[in-house]
């Protein structure tokens, strides 16, 4: 079926795809991009100059998704695609990538120098793609994205520079918001436990200990023997909760809770985190800013 759909795709691209320099003088840009940390991005940088959507909508999980004839048609009405790259999109990916030969098309993620990202355990040769849990390595995929749309569109350059430098200082106040609140959490409950390993950047950057059942995609399983490991991970460190995420099965998560009570200690849900996906679009947490301190304000909340 995907097959179909990436040889129906190339066809009509050829076909319908292609507008002359002259259809496209008075148009305003139209940038597709994958995630809802990206779209968010795009519009910071971009604003009213660029037309934007995302593929991807909240509580999506990117690991899982499988593009769709409605997307495929909107990567291609899109003058410039938004990924994040790193393998994140899955099986998506290889689409946007070959698409990169037709179009303009940014991996984001991947401008992140390569001494800053951190090895996916569990997966040959990869790299964890979750960098927007660290402020610092994110803003390298926001420059990429501001790259992009300057050289899609040059007569904008300067709205686009003023709007990057603009949003770069709200995201070092970010930085700045997260190292704040989680000191107030002691030491020795600085453990964040989630269903998958989403947050690897966020305890190298913040400094938590950071334990997921499952590896960096969600397509790997978890078994009775990563189970019980966090189960003990608790009780050894008695932790007072552990967190569920948006886009991820509560499964995995409640079978720790139910050992955790069954060997006489309590640990609760200490609130749902936003991980591969954010809130609902139009809403505090719906931005990538918001969706950042939503996080954080759960964790210390609920591990002070």
């Amino acid at each position: 079926m995907m097959k179909a759909l990436i040889q129906l795709f190339i066809f009509s691209t050829l076909i319908f795809g292609c507008k002359s320099k002259s259809e496209k003088t008075n148009e305003i840009p139209h940038v597709v991009a994958t995630t809802g940390m990206l779209y968010d991005a795009v519009i910071n940088i971009a604003g009213d100059r660029v037309t934007a959507e995302a593929i991807m909508g909240p509580g999506v999980d990117p690991h899982l998704y499988k593009a769709t004839q409605g997307d495929l048609a909107k990567f291609n009405k899109a003058d410039l695609i938004v990924y994040n790259g790193i393998l994140l999109e899955g099986k998506m990916s290889d689409i946007l990538r070959k698409l990169g030969k037709q179009k303009s098309v940014v991996a984001a993620a991947e401008s992140v120098p390569v001494e800053m990202l951190k090895s996916a355990i569990g997966y040959k040769d990869a790299y964890d793609p979750h960098i927007w849990f660290d402020v610092r390595r994110w803003k390298y995929a926001v420059k990429a994205i501001s790259h992009a749309l300057i050289k899609l569109d040059s007569a904008n350059q300067s709205f686009y520079e003023e709007n990057t430098s603009r949003y770069f200082s709200e995201l070092d106040s970010l930085d700045q918001f997260v190292k704040e609140r989680l000191s107030e959490i002691p030491e020795n409950q600085r453990i964040l436990i989630t269903a998958h390993d989403a947050f690897v950047y966020f305890g190298d950057a913040y400094g938590m200990q950071v334990e997921g059942l499952q590896g960096i995609s969600t397509v790997a399983d978890f078994g009775l023997k990563d189970i019980a490991e966090i189960i003990d991970l608790i009780i050894e460190n008695e932790i007072k909760a552990i967190f569920v995420e948006t886009s991820v099965s509560e499964k995995s998560i409640n079978a720790v809770v139910t050992g955790c009570n069954e060997k006489g200690h309590e640990v609760k849900i200490g609130g749902y985190l936003y991980s591969d996906a954010m809130g609902e679009f139009g809403t505090e947490e719906g931005t990538y800013i918001g969706m950042f301190k939503s996080n954080v304000e759960t964790i210390v909340n609920a591990l002070k």
